[in-house]
């Protein structure tokens, strides 16, 4: 029998020494045989992407430590491999697709300069090769409408458009082994669908082998040959996909095969008052070319868009990567230049100054969807909730604030004692419910919530979920709630608006826009979604 293209033998990882040892992953052993795809599945923690960075030896070395193990790949050891035939590998027979596009890519360069790197660094093409591959990945990955832009800095893209250039920068010098950790965690359903057809495609034309790094079980479902299902550390159950759908025999793996956000928010009161409305927003952003950078067009992010959302209600905002829903939520808050008008609790915001804004900004806050990203780092959580405290005056004295910040972890499901610590000492789901608690604690009548579950597990998707339907009960808040996972918009909103390049598409009540979906648009989106199927006429079906 051959070799397979990566064996893992008893790999375990520690963090530390003696009485402060953590054992991230305890003695896992998998294999991954060429042309094949094997899914890596757990909750945050349990050691997935430990396993993957140990595969190119990236971890932070000597605070990680490798007790025992072999990694073979194409049967070459790499564990303990010299850096200069590990730099060899990265990027060119094995690649990785990170979780975090924004923090993985380089906020100083270009898009065409770090997708060409490795181009230049493993393939040594000439400038006029590696752009012709750069314009080729784009395409590739359906970002052709971005070769205009090739000198555009990551953080002028949206999240999805972000991990599309990291996946075409990893596909970039045809890799033998893809690791992808979460590639899909920041993308739309649609786009979802798109770059796993892609990856698959690839595979079968290139021979490619996948380990894909997830927690949403619907994808390894439908891409995966073989699956590893993770839990503190340890693999407790692996084999063929769909024999472990079919018949779990662990019950974590029953556990995550079952949790899932469900159910509806409260029914709202239809006569409550008008809280944050708009009518004909625009945000434009100017294309400028030329010496002399003269405007010649512009990007319509949000596009003549009017909305209005009520007390105790919630807003579902969906739509692709790059439709304008997160710029809406900004433009909203007054975060954003815009056009049009804004109105929240009878103050017309638009045209106010940022010092007659500032006192309304404690009754309209919002969450972020990468909470480490909103979190400083250089703040315990007692300051980094306390400062909205501080800023409006409120809670009185140090004591009595602190009293506030108890309540308001109370609240959100974490331990007042936790209050002293900082931000990388909590998983994901905490760290979200902190971001959540910064916001309450001011007592807000409107709260965007901008992709808030789309990082997290299944289950803490859940949780998080739960949470806002029983805060929102319980302080009649009101919620513009950005999501590209309909699942979740389901189980949180009263309506919902669907946008697309700027625009409305559709509007109305959630279980209309869901359940009969009048749009081909909604409906395709409904199809991706939900495992649906559309004929050609554009009505979907079972």
């Amino acid at each position: 029998m051959t070799a397979p293209l990566l064996e893992i033998k008893d790999l375990s990882v520690s963090f530390g020494q003696g009485a402060k040892e953590v054992k991230a992953v305890r003695n896992a052993s998998f294999t991954i045989e060429k042309g094949e795809t094997v899914a890596l599945v757990g909750e945050s923690g349990s050691g997935k992407s430990v396993s993957a960075l140990s595969i190119l030896q990236l971890l932070p070395y000597p605070v990680a430590s490798h007790p025992s193990g072999s990694i073979a790949f194409q049967g070459e050891e790499l564990m303990g491999a010299d850096q200069t035939r590990l730099r060899e590998i990265r990027g060119d027979r094995i690649a990785m697709i990170f979780q975090e596009p924004l923090t993985s890519l380089n906020p100083l360069h270009s898009i065409y300069r770090q997708i060409s790197e490795v181009l230049f660094l493993h393939k040594h093409m000439s400038k006029t090769e590696a752009r012709a591959r750069v314009i080729e990945l784009l395409e590739l990955v359906g970002l052709g409408g971005a070769i205009d832009r090739l000198d555009a800095l990551p953080h002028e893209f949206s999240g999805g458009q972000q991990q599309r250039v990291m996946i075409a920068m990893a596909l970039a010098n045809d890799p033998d082994l893809l690791i992808a950790d979460e590639p899909t965690t920041a993308l739309d359903v649609t786009i979802q669908a798109q770059v796993l057809k892609l990856l698959g495609e690839l595979q079968d034309k290139l021979g490619m082998s996948i380990l894909l790094i997830t927690h949403d079980l619907g994808i390894v479902k439908g891409i995966s040959d073989r699956v590893c299902v993770m839990n503190d550390g340890e693999i407790v159950e692996k084999g063929v996909t769909a024999e472990v759908f079919a018949d779990p025999q662990h019950e974590y793996t029953r556990h995550l095969l079952e949790t899932e956000p469900g159910g509806a928010p409260e029914p709202a009161d239809s006569n409550a008052i008008s809280l944050m409305a708009c009518d004909n927003l625009k945000v434009w952003f100017p294309i400028k070319r030329g010496v002399l950078k003269r405007t010649v067009d512009y990007v319509k992010a949000v596009d003549g868009i009017t909305l209005d959302v009520k007390q105790g209600h919630t807003l579902g905002v969906v739509g692709e990567s790059g439709s304008g829903k997160s710029t809406l939520a900004r433009a909203l808050l007054r975060l954003e230049r815009s056009d049009g008008t804004i109105q929240f609790k009878h103050h017309a915001l638009q045209g106010m100054k940022s010092n007659d804004i500032r006192p309304l900004r404690r009754n309209m806050q919002i969450v972020f969807q990468d909470p480490f990203g909103s979190l400083s780092p250089r703040l315990s959580i007692a300051q980094i909730i306390e400062e909205g405290l501080v800023v409006h005056d409120l809670g009185g004295n140090y004591r009595a604030r602190r009293k506030l910040i108890a309540e308001a972890l109370i609240e959100v499901g974490l331990e007042p004692d936790m209050m002293d610590r900082y931000p990388h000492e909590f998983s994901g789901g905490q760290r979200q419910r902190i971001c959540i608690a910064r916001a309450i604690v001011l007592k807000p009548d409107f709260v965007v919530l901008d992709e808030p579950t789309s990082a997290l597990d299944v289950s803490v998707q859940a949780q998080i979920v739960d949470l806002l339907r029983e805060l929102q009960k319980k302080h009649n808040i009101a919620y513009l709630f950005i999501s590209h996972d309909l699942k979740v918009v389901r189980a949180m909103s009263h309506d919902i608006l669907v946008m697309r390049h700027g625009k409305i598409v559709e509007h109305g009540p959630a279980g209309q826009v869901l359940d009969a979906p009048r749009e081909p648009y909604t409906r395709a989106l409904m199809a991706a979604a939900f495992e649906l199927k559309a004929d050609e006429t554009g009505v979907v079906q079972e």
